[in-house]
């Protein structure tokens, strides 16, 4: 509950014609992890599975590619007794028909892409010909270069034509403009034979931009366009022919293409398993982790399906094989959502303390502090009712949020902000807001010790025994914390600060700062900034984390002051007003502070 699983270290050796089937039940049963190993390097050299896992791996892509063509086919869940052993000589077969289908596939993939570029091009063709729908010319004749006559079609900005127009006829030339498009002109410049050099700078400085006329166009644009649109007509029924030959040809393999997945899923889990898969001669072997509890489980799966064919033995972790163990961690599916963002911030690994159980507890219990309404929390509980299919797991977060808000409703006696339909089991948090804030600081000051205690123990379950007691977030650092908190208590009530409180905060900070600079390998000078920086920060995560707790009290005070609000408001309405400020200020309080 507190920790993730205990796993074992098992060893399972079969016979080599038994290793694909015992490799299947243990994929099947969701249970084993495999793990590569050296410990039987010498004994067992040999890795049986290579040439199985090369042909998987190419019937493998070859598939993966089918589909990213054909769409994923759905797949029927496979049971214990549907599981069936796939040979090498199963997979090369299939590798070979993966091999036929994806030649026709790509084949009439390639055909419908050179046609899709074709009508992709003759459409370019046809927005290229708007631009000399104005001309009623053979635009053949204004393309290539010309005896007499030196032609140029181009666009210039709108605001350069008049003065390209006066420059072009002191060359000799003549410029005619054929369209307008936002904030350029289309205009052909023509003019005697010889002269190209000394209109070419001319060009230039009006920001002439050359337009070239395609060789597909070099006719009147009428027939051009009829001509091209024929062509585009064609091109689409050339499209919607390919398409429905490719339609065709996946219907006539999706059958055998979903067989085909069914027989990869089976072959996966052998092809797989990689470096943990080792054998010598007949005997193979195959190592890995599974939950102690799930154990016996196992061990009857692979006995239904192997008979007495095979040896499972299984030891706990050594020391050193620490950081290999796999991490399993089990929660009820109320916690889930709790699991879920203790996840953000990293996995617990093996041996140490998973926090969810903590996590879940301390915010569902200050939301409550926060939030405490009975009609408020209601609201909240019946709305994740409600809308429970919606919010799949989460709905366990939000009705465990409005039964928290609901208790510390009664504790506060307050319903949808009326404080005199419930006496208070407690007290109004606006009552003695001294106190409120009194108890936030206790709940941040025992919850930041739980959490450093939680890092000390795992950190001395990992080996890291220095940083688990010198750390600033270690042993020293929590004893430093309760210094502070000795000597702050010290003086406030008894105005007492002396030598014995002094040593309480200095020598445990002391030892940190020593850590620090063991631990830190630099100059001297960069290595006592390093210090005064990490010393520094030390001190100011736990006073900034303490103080953050006082927001816990300050939102309950925040929530009885908004109420307090909303009813000021309504009671300068009159009867229709009162009531209806009352509703529309609850589900503001509502929508602000339980969005928050």
């Amino acid at each position: 509950m507190f920790k993730p699983l205990p796993v074992k270290r098992i060893a399972l050796q079969c016979l080599r014609e038994d290793a694909a089937l015992a490799a299947l039940v243990l994929a099947d049963a969701g249970l084993f992890n495999p793990e590569t190993s050296k410990i039987h390097a010498e004994q067992l050299p040999e890795f049986p599975g290579e040439s199985y896992r090369e042909a998987y791996r190419s019937a493998r892509s070859r598939l993966d590619k089918i589909l990213s063509h054909c769409g994923t086919p759905a797949l029927t869940a496979v049971g214990l007794a549907d599981l069936q052993q796939v040979s090498e000589q199963e997979i090369k077969q299939l590798d070979e028909w993966l091999r036929e289908v994806w030649r026709e596939c790509s084949h009439s993939q390639e055909a419908l892409r050179r046609i899709e570029e074709e009508r992709k091009h003759v459409d370019q063709l046809l927005r290229s010909l708007d631009n000399f729908s104005a001309l009623d010319i053979d635009l053949g004749l204004l393309a290539g270069p010309k005896r007499f006559v030196d032609v140029h079609i181009g666009t210039v900005p709108a605001a350069n034509v008049e003065r390209l127009g006066e420059a072009v006829t002191l060359a000799g030339y003549i410029a005619r403009a054929f369209m307008h498009s936002g904030d350029h002109t289309h205009i052909i410049v023509a003019g005697p034979k010889g002269r190209e050099e000394e209109m070419r700078p001319v060009l230039q400085a009006a920001g002439w931009r050359r337009v070239d006329i395609p060789p597909e166009l070099h006719e009147r644009p009428e027939k051009a366009r009829r001509d091209l649109k024929a062509r585009f007509d064609r091109l689409l029924e050339q499209i919607n022919s390919q398409c429905r030959v490719m339609e065709t040809t996946q219907k006539g393999f999706i059958d055998k293409l979903i067989a085909a997945q069914q027989l990869l899923r089976l072959a996966a889990p052998y092809a797989e398993l990689g470096e943990a898969l080792r054998g010598r001669g007949g005997l193979s072997f195959i190592g890995g982790w599974v939950p102690k509890q799930d154990l016996a489980r196992m061990h009857e799966r692979l006995r239904q399906r192997l008979g007495n064919r095979f040896v499972l033995t299984a030891r706990d972790p050594l020391p050193k094989e620490r950081a290999l163990v796999p991490s399993v961690i089990r929660h009820p599916r109320l916690l889930q959502p709790f699991l879920s963002l203790v996840k953000n911030y990293g996995v617990p690994r093996y041996g140490e303390v998973d926090p969810t159980w903590l996590f879940a507890i301390s915010f569902v219990a200050m939301f409550g502090m926060m939030f405490g309404d009975v009609g408020h929390g209601a609201v909240i509980a019946a709305l994740a009712f409600t809308l429970r299919r919606m919010l799949g797991d989460f709905r366990w977060f939000a009705l465990a949020a409005g039964l928290s808000s609901m208790l510390f409703g009664f504790f506060y006696g307050s319903i949808f902000g009326y404080e005199e339909l419930l006496h208070p089991l407690w007290m109004s948090p606006l009552s003695d807001p001294t106190r409120m804030l009194t108890l936030a600081l206790y709940w941040g000051i025992g919850f930041i010790l739980i959490a450093t205690a939680l890092t000390v123990y795992n950190r001395l379950i990992d080996g890291r025994y220095a940083e688990a007691l010198f750390d600033g977030k270690g042993l020293a650092g929590m004893l430093f914390y309760l210094g502070l908190l000795y000597g702050a208590y010290r003086e406030v009530t008894a105005s007492a600060f002396g030598a014995v409180e002094a040593a309480a905060i200095f020598i445990p900070f002391a030892v940190v700062l020593a850590y620090k600079w063991h631990h830190y390998h630099a100059a001297f000078g960069e290595r006592v900034l390093v210090v005064f920086i990490e010393g520094f920060e030390t001190v100011m995560s736990y006073l900034a984390n303490t103080l953050s707790f006082l927001r816990v009290a300050a939102f309950s005070l925040n929530h009885v002051a908004l109420a307090i609000a909303v009813f000021t408001l309504a009671g300068m309405m009159d009867f229709t007003g009162h009531w209806i400020t009352v509703v529309l200020g609850n589900v503001f309080i509502l929508v602000l502070e339980g969005g928050i």
